[in-house]
């Protein structure tokens, strides 16, 4: 566990700034990851798989690349890097 310590010339400004700051990343983490989610669900609906099996499949050479697969597998790259976001946000807690 990382441990950061904050110092402030204003005396109960810093922790609802900080916690203003967190809220605010939390919510556009949260607005990317729907939109990312439902951009995959408009590539699995085209092409009727789900992004586990047509990955699976991409991965055995089994389609050609195309612009299309190209942004599908970018998409879940984003997801998950986007959860990872939202559980390192989530994660944080404050010490007094």
């Amino acid at each position: 566990m990382e441990e950061l310590k904050l110092i402030s010339k204003h005396p109960g400004s810093l922790r609802p700034l900080v916690e203003g700051a967190l809220a605010a990343a939390l919510r556009t983490t949260e607005e990317g990851i729907r939109q990312t989610e439902k951009r995959l669900q408009e590539f699995e609906a085209k092409y009727q798989l789900s992004t586990a099996e047509f990955l699976h499949r991409f991965n055995n050479d089994e389609f050609q690349h195309t612009l299309d697969f190209d942004e599908w597998i970018g998409e879940q790259r984003m997801l998950a890097s986007l959860l990872v976001e939202k559980d390192q946000i989530k994660g944080i807690e404050f010490v007094n």
